[in-house]
C-alpha cells in the first residue's frame, strides 16, 4: 500500500503504481483540509445564494437554480448523463493510475467532497474493484468528463467494473468485494468528473513507456554500431560537453560505457577506409539525447499536473469562498503528450535507419545480405526491415500535434478544448510500434555481431545477446519470423534489454 501526501507525490511513486498495480491511499494529514472544504460546500448547498455546481445546473445550464431537496438527484443525474464514453476499455494499469490521481487532486482540500468519497476510491483500489472506463469521448476541456463519469458511476453502483478478472455490473462487483455504493452529496459528482486525471494517467503511462524505449535504444544502438563495425570516435566526451545538452551527454556517456572492451571495435581502429559513419550511427547521442531532454520536460509538466487540483468550482477554505475557474482545461497535458509523441517518433526514425543499414550489403561493411548466412535461398531480415519502415511511417503520422486541434463543444460554452485525451491515448500505440522497431533492430544487431566471430563485442553487449538467445535462436535459415519479432519487442517493452546491459539513466 502506497501512502500519498497530496501535492508532494513523485513520478517514481506514480511509476510504481502504474507498473506494479500498487494500491494507494491518502495520508491522514489530508483529512482536515478535505473535511473543512466539504463543510463549506454543505453550508452553500443549504443557503439561498446560487453557487455553480452546488445548487445550480451545469455548463450552459448554470443559470438553473436547484432546490436543496434535489441535490442528491442532481449529482446522480450528472454522473449518469455524462457516461457517454465509447471504445475499448482503458487497461487496468492506467485506470488505477487515473483513480490515484483523482485521490491526489481531491486530497488537496479544494474540491469540497467528503472523506467518504475518497475512502470509496481507496477501498476500490485496495479490493480490486476497477471501473470499466471506455477510452474515447473526452476532448480534455471541462475535464475528462466522460471517462471520469464512468469511474464515478462505478462508485455509486451504476455502470460496470471488473473484479477477480470478471466484468460485472458495478453494484455486483462492489457487493462481492464487501462494499456498498455511495450516495453523492453536493458538488461531489462534479468534483469527480471535472479534472484531467484520465488524460494525465495516459500521458504518464506514455512517458514511462517512452523512457523505457529510450533506454533500450541506447543499448541496441551500441550493438548496431559494433555490428557494422562503426566508429566510437563520435562518442568521445569532449564533443558532447562542447555542445552542452544534458541528454546528448548522457547518451554518449552510456554508449561509451556499454561498448567498452569490444574486441570488434579494436579490430578496425587502424586501416579502416571509411571516413565517417552514416548519421544513424554517428548522431545517436544528438537525436536520442534530444528526445531524452524532451521527455524530461514533459515529465516536469506531468509531475506538477499529477499533484494539481483540476476540478471546478474550487473551494478556497482560507478565503472562505467558492470560485469558478478553468483548471480543468488540459492544455498542459496536451502539450506534454505531443512532446512525448515527437520523442517517440524520432527514436524510432533513427533506429529504423540502422535496421536498413544492417540489412544492406552495400552499407553494412561486409555483413551478409539481409543478415542471412545463405542469401538468395533465404531472405533473412528483408521483410522485417519493411515492417520497421511501415511502423516508423505510422508513428510519424501519429506524432502530428493534437493540442492544436480545438473544436467548440457544449453549446459553445466550452469553445476551446485541448484534445489532451486522444493526444495521450495515442502514445500507447506509438510506444508499441517503437518497441517493434527496436526489437527488430535488436535481432539484426545481434545477428550482425555474431557474424563477426571470432571477434566479440563488449561484455555488457555479450550479456544482452546471451539473454536474447535464451528466447530467440540465431537465424540460420528462414523461418516463421512473427513470433521472434513479438518476443524481441516484448523484451524491449518489459525493460529486459536495458536491464541485461545494466543501464538505468536518471529521468
Amino acid at each position: 500500500m502506497t501512502n500519498l501526501v497530496p501535492g508532494a507525490v513523485t513520478l517514481d511513486t506514480l511509476k510504481d503504481i502504474y507498473r506494479n498495480l500498487t494500491p494507494a491511499r491518502l495520508d491522514d494529514s489530508a483529512r482536515a483540509g478535505v473535511e473543512a472544504a466539504a463543510q463549506m460546500v454543505a453550508d452553500a448547498a443549504a443557503g439561498e445564494e446560487a453557487v455553480y455546481g452546488i445548487n445550480t445546473g451545469f455548463g450552459k445550464l448554470a443559470s438553473k437554480k436547484i432546490a436543496p431537496e434535489d441535490t442528491e438527484t442532481l449529482q446522480r443525474n450528472l454522473i449518469l448523463s455524462h457516461c457517454c464514453g465509447v471504445g475499448e476499455p482503458l487497461p487496468e494499469d492506467k485506470t488505477r493510475l487515473m483513480m490515484t490521481l483523482k485521490l491526489l487532486s481531491m486530497g488537496r482540500g479544494a474540491s469540497g467532497v467528503r472523506w467518504l468519497v475518497i475512502h470509496q476510491i481507496e477501498e476500490m483500489l485496495s479490493r480490486g474493484v476497477i471501473p470499466v472506463i471506455p477510452s474515447q469521448g473526452s476532448v480534455g476541456a471541462s475535464g475528462d468528463l466522460a471517462p471520469l463519469a464512468h469511474m464515478a458511476a462505478a462508485m455509486i453502483g451504476a455502470g460496470e467494473a471488473t473484479y477477480n478478472g470478471q466484468r460485472l455490473p458495478s453494484s455486483v462487483a462492489l457487493a462481492e468485494a464487501g462494499m456498498k455504493p455511495i450516495v453523492l452529496g453536493p458538488k461531489e459528482g462534479l468534483g469527480l468528473i471535472n479534472g484531467t486525471q484520465f488524460s494525465t494517467a495516459c500521458a504518464l503511462a506514455g512517458l514511462f513507456d517512452g523512457w523505457r524505449m529510450a533506454e533500450a535504444s541506447m543499448v541496441i544502438a551500441s550493438m548496431s554500431t559494433d555490428a557494422i563495425m562503426g566508429s566510437t570516435a563520435p562518442l568521445i566526451a569532449d564533443i558532447h560537453t562542447l555542445r552542452g545538452h544534458a541528454g546528448q551527454i548522457d547518451v554518449a556517456r552510456e554508449m561509451r560505457a556499454i561498448m567498452d572492451g569490444s574486441v570488434i571495435r579494436e579490430s578496425h581502429r587502424d586501416d579502416d577506409q571509411r571516413v565517417q559513419d552514416p548519421y544513424c550511427i554517428r548522431c545517436q547521442p544528438q537525436v536520442v539525447g534530444a528526445a531524452l531532454d524532451v521527455l524530461r520536460m514533459a515529465a516536469k509538466t506531468l509531475e506538477i499536473e499529477a499533484n494539481a487540483v483540476t476540478d471546478n468550482p474550487l473551494v478556497l477554505v482560507n478565503e472562505g469562498r467558492i470560485v469558478s475557474g478553468g483548471n480543468f482545461h488540459a492544455e498542459y497535458v496536451g502539450f506534454a503528450a505531443d512532446q512525448i509523441a515527437l520523442a517517440v517518433a524520432e527514436i524510432g526514425a533513427i533506429a529504423q535507419r540502422r535496421v536498413a543499414l544492417m540489412v544492406d550489403p552495400t552499407l553494412s561493411y561486409d555483413l551478409p545480405p539481409f543478415l542471412t548466412p545463405d542469401p538468395g535461398l533465404n531472405s533473412g531480415f528483408m521483410i522485417a526491415e519493411v515492417t520497421t519502415a511501415a511502423l516508423m511511417s505510422e508513428n510519424k503520422h501519429l506524432a502530428n500535434p493534437c493540442v492544436t486541434d480545438s473544436t467548440p463543444t457544449s453549446a459553445n460554452q466550452e469553445d476551446h478544448v485541448s484534445m489532451a485525451a486522444h493526444g495521450a491515448l495515442r502514445l500507447k500505440r506509438m510506444n508499441d510500434n517503437l518497441s517493434v522497431i527496436l526489437g527488430v533492430e535488436l535481432l539484426c544487431a545481434a545477428q550482425g555481431v555474431e557474424a563477426r566471430a571470432p571477434l566479440v563485442t563488449s561484455d555488457r553487449l555479450s550479456h544482452v545477446i546471451a539473454h536474447l538467445r535464451t528466447k530467440i535462436e540465431t537465424l540460420a535459415e528462414d523461418r516463421y519470423l512473427a513470433p521472434d519479432i513479438e518476443t524481441a519487442s516484448a523484451m524491449v517493452r518489459a525493460g529486459e534489454i536495458a536491464g541485461a546491459a545494466g543501464l538505468e539513466v536518471t529521468p
